[in-house]
């Protein structure tokens, strides 16, 4: 072989090692997805859905870690620092990215963005929004409601409510709303603004009660709860939302198969069918407009934040 032809061999395969090969390889060993709150959130209920499908998609084992605290910057903090090559990721919600934080990572798919619920322990004398507010106003400071964190949506959409029913529900906030849940249970708590996810179980055996949802329509698992907006909060709205991101350097092909991988599992039935019986709608979209939607979500909290005088932890 003479030198020419060795040099355009080895050429072309230094091309092929530079390019899209990173996709085509990935991922090459386990993949960590980090819930950066503790068990039993919504979060937490939904990743435990796609593990699985997502292990077999990959055939590499999909290894699921929480690691809570400082209402989700822990295990922000944790995989933004990760090696940017999809090996880990985060499964993040409203709390967890931040202004501060939103350059630090690529947004790879939106797994659900739904209306939470409001959810009230059973001993609170309100069977709907307007009851709910009359009895705040009437018993100003007795009503607390619970969250997964200082500036998770569950407190936001609590802080928006009080905002706009000019009422003072004390904020409760609790490292996942896992241990929200039980509080909630056991009546030191009285209200939540729950992923449905959270709190379905509880209320369909009858241990609490749901008034309304926090969207502009009803919720497919609950389609009897009438909107905050049309029972006696006008145009009041609130969207949780669960995505998968990676550190911001990671690669454009890798990111691109993830956004494919995780899509393709959303679309299957059986993943649709249980994330509704858990309380979960199946995102979907482009990676970018979930970027988009990332934006804007922290326009909307962050002048409410200001407003209201909220700092995170």
């Amino acid at each position: 072989m003479n030198r020419r032809l060795l040099f355009a061999l080895l050429g072309a395969l230094l091309a092929v090692a530079g390019g899209p090969v990173s996709a085509q390889i990935f991922p090459s060993r386990p993949v960590h997805i980090i819930v950066p709150f503790p068990p039993g959130g919504g979060t937490d209920t939904l990743i435990r859905i796609l593990g699985p499908k997502l292990s077999k998609e990959w055939g590499q084992p999909v290894i699921i870690e929480n690691k809570p605290g400082a209402s989700g910057q822990i295990g922000s903090n944790y995989v933004a620092q990760a090696a940017p090559d999809g090996h880990t990721l985060l499964m993040a919600s409203t709390a967890a990215i931040t202004g501060k934080n939103i350059t630090q990572f690529a947004p790879v798919a939106l797994v659900s963005a739904e209306p939470y619920v409001v959810t009230l322990n059973l001993a609170v004398p309100a069977g709907n929004i307007r009851e709910l507010i009359a009895y705040a106003k009437a018993n100003p400071g007795k009503l607390s409601f619970g969250s997964s964190g200082i500036g998770a949506a569950s407190h936001l959409s609590g802080e928006l409510f009080n905002s706009m029913a000019g009422i003072k529900m004390m904020h409760v906030p609790y490292k996942g709303t896992g241990q929200a849940l039980v509080d909630l249970l056991g009546g030191h708590i009285g209200v939540m603004f729950a992923p449905a996810q959270t709190v379905l179980p509880q209320l369909q055996s009858g241990k609490l009660k749901a008034i309304a949802v926090t969207g502009s329509k009803s919720l497919e698992a609950l389609p009897r709860l009438p909107t905050v907006a049309a029972s006696g909060l006008p145009n009041y709205q609130a969207v949780g939302w669960f995505g998968l991101l990676a550190p911001a350097a990671t690669p454009k092909d890798i990111v691109a198969k993830l956004h494919a991988d995780v899509s393709r599992i959303l679309s299957l039935s059986e993943v649709r069918r249980e994330m509704a019986e858990r309380g979960g709608e199946a995102g979907s979209g482009s990676a970018e407009e979930f970027g988009r939607f990332i934006a804007g979500d922290q326009v909307k909290w962050a002048k409410l934040m200001q407003d209201a005088g909220i700092t995170l932890e």
